[in-house]
């Protein structure tokens, strides 16, 4: 089964983008998935196809209509009712790995990209849409957390990447941050690749990425490392938060 993905937009001209070359532009070639850029404004109900209009109750900038974003969300589900609704918004839920792998193994998606100062919200319960965010920081639209999403989507398909442990070694995939990567030149301005890892002791070297993983996992991003062991780690204030597992 092909993976599919339909974008519903403003600016249909951005797709797919980047997803046009590399790994994804060669399985888009191969058939490995397909994409269909959708013009939101087709659905407009006035003359002006006019999308957007000032928010209940006052207050700066457009939102986006429900009823037009109601008919393009139906029209994009007319062939692919099976496939969920993602619209890109700072005020969804933070997108991870393992909602990423759910997607890719999954027959498509429908991506909903908001401009302006976002969505109506009746389209979310209204239109069953999952509200999804890439980061705490604010777009211009959703085109460009689109191409993240679909990106990291696109890679996890069969055949996409070439080696098989490619995209089951990395950040993110057992609730830790990848450990570290080095090449040839093994000194480079003073500085060395770390001994084990040219040790030819395949057994070291896995131990040592795992405690690499552990390490920087806890100083860089303490949040995972929470949620991977259940053990809260001391703030960057000093504060202590220790809370042991049973």
């Amino acid at each position: 089964m092909t993976f599919t993905a339909t974008v519903l937009t403003l600016y249909p001209e951005m797709f797919p983008g980047p997803l046009g070359v590399s790994l994804a532009g060669r399985a888009l070639e191969q058939g490995k998935w397909s994409m269909d850029a959708v013009q939101i404004r087709d659905f407009a109900i006035d003359k002006h196809r006019t999308v957007d209009d000032t928010p209940a109750g006052g207050g700066a900038g457009m939102v986006l209509r429900v009823d037009v974003l109601a008919k393009a969300v139906d029209f994009a589900r007319q062939n692919l009712a099976d496939r969920p609704v993602i619209a890109m918004t700072p005020r969804g839920r933070p997108l991870t790995q393992q909602r990423v792998r759910e997607l890719a193994a999954g027959p498509g998606v429908i991506v909903l990209c908001g401009r302006f100062e976002g969505f109506d919200e009746r389209i979310f319960e209204g239109r069953q849409v999952e509200e999804v965010s890439v980061g705490d920081i604010v777009l211009s639209g959703g085109e460009c957390a689109a191409l993240m999403l679909l990106d990291a989507c696109i890679r996890l398909l069969p055949g996409v990447m070439g080696a098989a442990s490619s995209g089951t070694e990395e950040s993110f995939e057992n609730g830790l941050l990848e450990y570290p990567h080095y090449t040839r030149p093994a000194e480079w301005e003073g500085r060395l690749i770390p001994e084990v890892l040219r040790s030819g002791d395949h057994g070291k070297i896995a131990e040592w990425r795992k405690r690499r993983s552990e390490v920087d996992t806890r100083s860089r991003r303490p949040d995972l490392w929470e949620r991977h062991t259940g053990v809260r780690v001391q703030s960057a204030s000093g504060a202590q938060r220790d809370v042991q597992d049973d």
